[in-house]
């Protein structure tokens, strides 16, 4: 009989900060308070370590030497295939494509099934809170096929509205791409509803997972989405790296997206014969030291209590939201009742950048801007908000300290 796992140590913040070199830096000469893990997470000593490791000593080409430094590259970068499929529950290694990240991901299935799929007059659906790389790569395909791209559009809380979905789906839609966890907002949409109305339709969901994938675990089989997609660096791997998971009927039917080394069987000048899924959509040397350093990153997931880092992160949302909500001039902007550990606000008669700079003085990192999404900012008719984003490593002290720089910005800046 297999052994039982261990359960993972119970939930310490102080234990796992320990874990982020960089959390003990000095930001003018004061404590980094960092909330912008929307943007990127921080990365734990061993995922830098594994990174290291790689180029000291086996860095090496794969899938193609026979020598020592090749094979045990090649082998590492193999077995991240495997923890990936496990990470997400797929249902087979086959069905997950490495690439540089979300972006590469959804601009793959725009190019590919685009290509073989997607007609004149024909319809993508995506939200109304989509980021841009979710939405222009639909742009592209649709101007360059003649088709329509279609929104779901969202209320002022910041949830879509379902009950204009089943009007929206029609015998033209081809796809439909929507995100899971909106990064601007911090709302977590009703990917299981969405996916389940389409496929009563036989159309494929694509389902952008960047903001998720950090948050909680994530089953591609209970979902049935078609394609997920998400990055390495949002779930503390390194940049440049992240995964394409799509059912294998998809990959078998798609055609490649780029061509190059690794993705053949052979070439020939009359005729190339394209390799087995997933390495068809896989050409060139491809980001080795990034992959494994991902997989590092899941093995540091694994290894922890995600359902108490969750509930912390739940905690530090609460504190910071009730507090920013008792502040005169105040605005968040989405407020959906299923939200993410995300807040997003404005101050009126501040401009966010200028709130942004005078927190970063106080060494308190926050993200200002439109945040890639231009589309959401313009339905609350705003240039942009101040967001903090909390991850498991960020403490309440830090999210009282936030809400009292904050709190010092009003009172300075207007």
């Amino acid at each position: 009989m297999s052994q039982p796992k261990p359960s993972p140590p119970p939930f310490n913040v102080h234990d796992v900060r320990k874990d982020f070199p960089v959390l003990q830096e000095l930001v003018y000469g004061k404590p980094l308070v960092y909330l912008d893990n929307a943007a990127t997470s921080q990365k734990p000593q061993r995922v830098i370590d594994s990174l290291r490791d790689y180029y000291s000593h086996y860095n090496a080409n794969i899938h193609r030497g026979v020598h020592y430094l090749s094979q045990k590259a090649s082998g590492l970068y193999d077995d991240v295939r495997v923890m990936v499929k496990d990470f997400i529950n797929a249902p087979s290694e086959r069905e997950i494509v490495f690439t540089s990240g979300t972006t590469d991901s959804i601009n793959l299935v725009a190019s590919s099934f685009g290509r073989k799929f997607i007609g004149q007059g024909d319809e993508i659906l995506i939200s109304a809170m989509e980021h841009h790389a979710n939405i222009v790569p639909w742009q592209l395909l649709c101007e360059e096929k003649g088709a329509v791209l279609k929104v779901i559009p969202m209320d002022d809380r910041g949830v879509l509205m379902m009950d204009e979905l089943d009007e929206l789906l029609t015998d033209r839609t081809k796809l439909v791409s929507v995100v899971h966890t909106s990064n601007s907002l911090g709302t977590i949409n009703p990917v299981q509803t969405i996916i389940t109305k389409a496929h009563q339709r036989n159309i494929p969901v694509l389902v952008d997972g960047a903001q998720a994938v950090a948050h909680g675990r994530v089953d591609v089989q209970a979902m049935d989405c078609d394609f997920f997609v998400f990055s390495g660096h949002k779930m503390f791997g390194p940049t440049g790296v992240g995964c394409l998971y799509a059912k294998e009927q998809w990959l078998e039917a798609m055609p490649p997206y780029r061509g190059g080394g690794d993705m053949i069987r052979s070439v020939s000048f009359e005729k190339t014969t394209y390799n087995d899924i997933p390495f068809k959509f896989e050409a060139g040397t491809p980001h080795i030291a990034g992959v494994i350093g991902m997989g590092e990153a899941i093995s540091y997931m694994n290894s922890m209590d995600l359902l108490g880092a969750h509930a912390h992160e739940m905690n530090l949302l609460q504190e910071a939201t009730q507090a920013l909500s008792q502040l005169d001039h105040v605005r968040i902007i989405g407020q959906a009742e299923q939200k993410t550990s995300l807040v997003s606000f404005v101050i009126d008669g501040v401009n966010a950048m200028d709130a942004g700079m005078y927190l970063d003085t106080m060494g308190i990192a926050v993200r200002t801007g439109h945040h890639c999404t231009e589309p959401v900012m313009h339905r609350f008719n705003i240039p942009g908000t101040i967001r903090a984003s909390f991850m498991f490593y960020n403490t309440i002290e830090e999210a009282h300290q936030f809400t009292e720089g904050v709190k010092k910005a009003i009172t300075l800046l207007r």
